[in-house]
Parts: structure tokens; sequence; C-alpha cells
């Protein structure tokens, strides 16, 4: 690799946080990025995960660039997972922490897994095990992209056996439909990625957690010098809650809801979440 100008290395290392971060090496000229698993693994829960991001952050050698990886094609799906609202709530996190993020391909739209017929299954540990081929098989997760309404939903021509079948939604569950609706979750996951780019407390900045004083809202803040800094908070449950954060500032702005719907100023003394929303709040500058 160092023959290389620009080269980036990827490890796809299973191990826990003090084993894994040695892979950056000590002049961090190993690895560039020590693949991340721990949200595809954890429970989730806000306290969980809570824990998991500080111990993480906390375990980085000082100069270390974070990352975070959400699903793969060895694990369930995330919407398969956590249900289709928290995984708004997941990829507002995923794209919101400190670090590189990285997608499974399909859960920028909430793709679940697929059933398999025993005719098609194509997974080596499935199909030598059929008996357990529901457990081990990682077929479901590996469907055809779903990118419009048209046979074979874009991913092959018309006509075509796919290595795997399709979902059975694909024709209102695709990239064509989400693209034409605002409130959709390929939108949401398009407008945190362009804030993301657009913010430097965001893309580079430093991160924070907060104590929401409720157990199912995670919250932190991103911050950047001379830039506007971010208070996330992420609603685990389906309850709404009134959380009081004015000791961060007295108002913010709604820069992303995850219904899409959201906007406007808050007073932070009384900021309600509703049921699975997750919000991205921009900060008062003159009060920080």
């Amino acid at each position: 690799l160092d023959k290389y100008d620009e080269r980036m290395m990827v490890g796809e290392i299973y191990l826990p946080n003090e084993e894994l971060v040695k892979y950056y090496g000590r002049n961090f000229d190993e690895c560039h990025l020590p693949f991340n698993f721990q949200l595809i693994h954890l429970p989730w829960n806000a306290p969980t995960v809570h824990q998991a991001v500080d111990a993480y952050e906390a375990a980085l050698p000082k100069g270390a660039w974070p990352n975070w990886v959400l699903g793969n094609h060895d694990r369930h799906r995330v919407a398969s997972r956590v249900g289709q609202a928290q995984a708004c709530v997941a990829n507002m996190l995923l794209l919101t922490l400190r670090g590189t993020p990285t997608t499974y391909y399909g859960e920028e739209i909430g793709m679940e897994n697929v059933p398999i017929p025993p005719e098609m299954v194509q997974d080596p540990p499935a199909r030598n095990q059929p008996e357990i081929a529901h457990i081990v098989g990682r077929d479901p997760e590996r469907t055809p992209m779903q990118w419009d309404s048209s046979p074979n939903s874009g991913f092959a021509t018309k006509g075509v056996k796919t290595w795997l079948p399709l979902a059975a939604d694909y024709a209102v569950h695709n990239v064509a439909r989400q693209s034409q609706d605002p409130t959709s979750m390929l939108s949401l996951y398009r407008a945190l990625t362009s804030l993301r780019r657009a913010e430097p407390a965001l893309s580079v900045g430093d991160y924070a957690s907060v104590d929401s004083g409720v157990d199912e809202v995670f919250a932190y803040v991103r911050t950047a010098q001379n830039a506007d800094h971010f208070l996330v908070v992420l609603n685990f449950g389906g309850g709404a809650h009134r959380l009081n954060l004015n000791r961060l500032a007295s108002s913010a702005t709604i820069a992303i809801s995850t219904d899409m719907m959201r906007a406007g100023q808050l007073d932070l003394s009384k900021l309600s979440l509703g049921p699975n929303e997750g919000l991205v709040l921009r900060l008062a500058r003159a009060e920080r």
C-alpha cells in the first residue's frame, strides 16, 4: 500500500476496543480504519449505545480517526433488527457520530431481510446445515438492491433470474419512489449526508455525550472551532419525553428531524421529543 500516494486500508477485525485500536499502529502507519462493528452486535437501547460510544472514544489513541458500521452482509438488516422507525434513528446516529460512517447497501431506504425459499438458498453455511438455515444463513440480508418498481427492481433486466429473490414489497419500497417523497428514509439519509459535508462540527468536529436525564434518550454534542455546534437527541423508545437541556443553550434550531417535517426554533428547557424521534439541533452561537 505504501507504493500509492493516496491509499486507505480498512480492516475487518472483530475485536474488543483495547485490541482493535492496536491495529492503527504505533505511528498510525498500519490500518487506517480498523472496522468498529459494535453497533451491529449491541442490544439496541440508549444506555448500551451511549456507554459503547463513550468507551470507544476513550479507547482511541490520541489522533486516531474513529469509524462506525451499522450493518453488513453477515448480519440481519438494521430495519429487521430494530424496526423501521428506529432504523431512521439508527441512520441519524451513524451519520452524526464522530468518524467515518459505513452503510451497507439498502440501509438508506430501510430494506429488510427477505425470506429465502429452500430451493434458492445460496449461502454455504445454510446449504450445509438446512435444518438451521434460518439461523446461520446470510442470504436474507443479501438480496438485490431495490432501485425502482420495474421487473427485477432495476437490479437486473427483465426475464433474468436473480441469484436471490427480491423483496415482496420492492415495487413500493425502492429508491425511485423514496426519491419522490420528502419524508422518506432516503430523503432523511440524503439530508444527513449533505449536512455532514457542509458542517465542520459534524464532519471533523469533537464529540461529547450529554446526560439527557431520560434512560431512553441518547444525546451528544458535536463541536468545532469557528463553526456552528450541534446537539443530537435520539429517542430509542416508543414513548414521548420532555427534556431540560438549557445548560447547553437556551434555544436551538431544528436542522433535521427523523420525520423530515419538524422545523423551527426550540426552547431547550422544555424540549419535547416524540416516540422514535431523532433531532439534529443547531445551537445558538451567541450563547456558547
